[in-house]
């Protein structure tokens, strides 16, 4: 029998690739689409064969699993409800936007013996995989700093409303780096310090931001997490890994991966390789049919959140924070 999942909330730029991936994995039946924001779910719904819920109650009823993508200040109230209901939750990153929702949302995961999953695609990336196998097998020596990006182009929307999104650049892409720069380290960041700007945009949220992090063992890291690329850029994303460890050098780029292609309507990067969010969401349909964790854990998400929010609180007091 395959496993019923809601999607509650269609505001995210992922929610398409992830809908797509269930949609094609025969494990997975999607029971429908709730949003708060009616006119947006029913037509993301409706583009896509499915039933548009109105009620949040009566979307939870119907599933075994729910699929959060909606905007970052709502995924404690809607974690909350899918382990009320006794479902399974997949919740796209960041999984907290600011301490108290982090606070709830590790009590209500507390409270689940269900599966409960972050929508971090990255740590499928094979690229990344060999780098983890190689500081894994001891032959680099002790990781002495890393240096990682995650730029890209300014989403807009809700994106740039902190009251929906809990920031701007910071808050939405430190986490992957972050997160990666933990499973490389086998341990949690000490404490994070940031410096911010808002040129590129002129707005009151920051649009490019960098962050230094220290690390267990006296190594650091830096992570760029800009919305630093010009509309049309050549790629999506950027995240990359420069990792200096005792005995050399490990580097990474995690999207840079096939041909360019360049025609009179512009550039376009043809990726290569595997389908890091199809990989994800059938990590989380086995991890619901076998009990097994899954990669990314709801405590995997709030690690990463911490270290974001541990560098907007950083903004204030001008001195590293504990993360």
């Amino acid at each position: 029998m395959p496993t019923r999942l809601v999607i509650l909330g269609a505001a995210h730029v992922h929610a398409p690739s992830f809908a797509a991936a269930f949609l094609a994995d025969p494990r997975a039946q999607v029971t429908g689409v709730w949003d708060h924001d009616a006119a947006r779910g029913q037509a993301f719904a409706e583009e896509r064969g499915l039933a548009f819920i109105a009620d949040l109650d009566e979307a939870l009823k119907g599933a075994d699993a729910a699929v959060i993508c909606s905007e970052n200040m709502r995924h404690a109230e809607l974690i909350e409800a899918a382990v009320a209901a006794d479902l399974h939750v997949l919740c796209e990153k960041p999984i907290a936007a600011n301490g108290e929702q982090a606070e709830r949302i590790e009590k209500a995961a507390a409270a689940s013996d269900k599966v409960m999953a972050t929508a971090f695609p990255c740590p499928f990336s094979p690229a990344f995989a060999q780098v983890l196998a190689r500081v894994q097998s001891g032959d680099m020596g002790r990781i002495l700093a890393i240096s990682a990006t995650n730029r890209g182009t300014c989403p807009g929307g809700w994106f740039t409303q902190p009251e929906h999104s809990g920031g701007g650049a910071m808050i939405d892409h430190v986490v992957h780096a972050a997160d990666l720069i933990r499973r490389l380290m086998g341990g949690e960041a000490l404490a994070a310090s940031a410096t911010v700007g808002s040129g590129m945009y002129g707005e009151e949220w920051e649009d490019t931001a960098h962050v230094m992090i220290e690390l267990p063992g006296g190594a650091f890291a830096t992570i760029d997490s800009s919305w630093s690329r010009p509309k049309g850029w050549r790629t999506w994303g950027d995240l990359t890994l420069r990792v200096t460890c005792d005995n050399g050098v490990l580097e990474a780029d995690l999207f840079g991966q096939g041909p360019h292609q360049t025609r009179a309507e512009g550039f376009r990067h043809l990726g290569v390789g595997a389908n890091l969010d199809a990989l994800m969401t059938a990590d989380f349909l086995t991890a619901i049919e076998t009990g097994a964790p899954p990669r990314s854990s709801l405590a995997d998400g709030l690690a990463a959140s911490r270290v974001a929010l541990a560098a907007y609180a950083s903004l204030s007091s001008g001195e590293f924070s504990a993360a």
